[in-house]
């Protein structure tokens, strides 16, 4: 058995038209007759917290898209040293048309529900189906676009820069899938923990712990519990970030 094969054998039910994501999935343009064909291919599976996905260079028989939960983006490098380069919010894909293997190590942070596809037809389907590689062109673009922001956030900013600019994303990403707009009193859970925030930042945990608190004490945030978060005024977060409020760096 390969590692890819080692995953949760329970399965949930969802019809696409209820789909928490389906404003923002891969299927995002899709017809009903075109929905039809991608409801013979399709399955779902469900991860618990810490499961491996798929592990860097087994080969990949599926691709899919994230439903509910976080995963991470890790590559281990020859001396046994990680290190995570993504994460996988709610509607990213994962896996690559036209390549059989995956090109990193893919892991639950929380819980995760994933709508998967059988790899040879849906790279069938994409072929006879513009709405769809036009809807994954974007979503790669997009992809590449939040590449060269977190080249940014790790290279160059500062460690309460980096806490800020990470609640944003995930706050900006939880309003989208609500389909509001990123606003004043914004309130969602934050799905990872310290632990997870400071491996993905380069931090250490005290230092996560220590700019949560203070953008607490400041007002840039307010917490309830370990996990809510709500934003009082969005713009002053995007300020503490160190971006302006289109998203670009500040001059």
């Amino acid at each position: 058995m390969s590692k890819a094969s080692i995953i949760s054998d329970n399965l949930v039910s969802q019809e696409c038209g209820d789909c928490p994501i389906r404003h923002r999935a891969v299927c995002a343009r899709c017809e009903q007759d075109e929905l039809d064909r991608l409801e013979e291919i399709k399955y779902y599976r469900t991860f618990e917290a810490g499961q491996t996905v798929i592990w860097s260079g087994d080969r990949m028989d599926f691709v899919a898209s994230v439903v509910t939960g976080i995963a991470s983006l890790t590559q281990t490098m020859e001396d046994g040293r990680r290190q995570m380069v993504g994460l996988l919010l709610p509607s990213d894909f994962i896996g690559r048309p036209g390549r059989n293997t995956a090109a990193y190590d893919v892991t639950a942070i929380t819980d995760v529900v994933m709508c998967c596809f059988r790899k040879k037809p849906f790279e069938e389907m994409m072929l006879r189906t513009p709405r769809i590689s036009q809807r994954l062109l974007e979503m790669t673009l997009d992809e590449l676009d939040a590449a060269r922001e977190w080249m940014l956030l790790l290279g160059r900013k500062t460690a309460r820069e980096k806490i800020a600019s990470l609640i944003a994303i995930i706050a900006r990403r939880d309003a989208e899938l609500r389909l509001r707009s990123a606003g004043n009193d914004l309130t969602f859970e934050l799905p990872l923990t310290r632990e997870a925030m400071a491996d993905y930042l380069g931090l250490t945990l005290e230092t996560v712990s220590r700019q949560i608190s203070a953008l607490k004490r400041d007002g840039i945030i307010l917490l309830e519990g370990k996990r809510q978060v709500t934003i009082p005024d969005f713009d002053r977060l995007i300020e503490e970030a160190g971006d302006d409020a289109d998203g670009g760096l500040l001059s």
